[in-house]
């Protein structure tokens, strides 16, 4: 069933330029790119790099690892606003196939917005395909906001 996703605090450029302001790497200098945000949600682009690629031409589990934190946070951002301070505090990967050398997409749902939590699903696919490739649960503490 399709639901109708709720427009997030932050536009997807909106978000973009607030890492951009706040992080020297920002999100697209490290090949992050975020193609939809929405309340409670995401969904964000890994460019293809070969230099991601780990013994076996699979792509490495720390870069999978990166884009499932950008994509809790970008979601957490776009859903509450400009929290620079929000932190991962817990990240549980389970890496289901080998994914191919291409692009990887990220989509993730908050399960849990608090004042002060937020926890999270992100379901990663290789671009093109259907069966995911890994499946994350995260959680982070957001700041007191004055």
């Amino acid at each position: 069933m399709d639901r109708v996703r709720k427009p997030g605090v932050l536009s997807a450029s909106e978000v973009d330029a607030l890492l951009a302001r706040e992080f020297a790497h920002g999100g697209s200098a490290a090949g992050n790119v975020i193609e939809e945000v929405w309340h409670g949600g995401c969904r964000v682009r890994r460019t293809f790099n070969p230099r991601s690629l780990r013994p076996g031409g699979t792509i490495s589990g720390p870069t999978m690892m990166g884009l499932t934190d950008f994509a809790m946070y970008v979601a957490i951002l776009a859903s509450i606003g400009p929290v620079p301070l929000a932190v991962t505090t817990n990240l549980n990967i389970n890496f289901l196939r080998k994914p191919g050398a291409r692009d990887l997409i990220a989509e993730c749902r908050l399960l849990k917005l608090g004042k002060r939590l937020a926890v999270g699903e992100v379901i990663i696919r290789s671009d093109g395909t259907e069966a995911p490739v890994a499946h994350v649960t995260s959680t982070y503490s957001i700041p007191e906001r004055k």
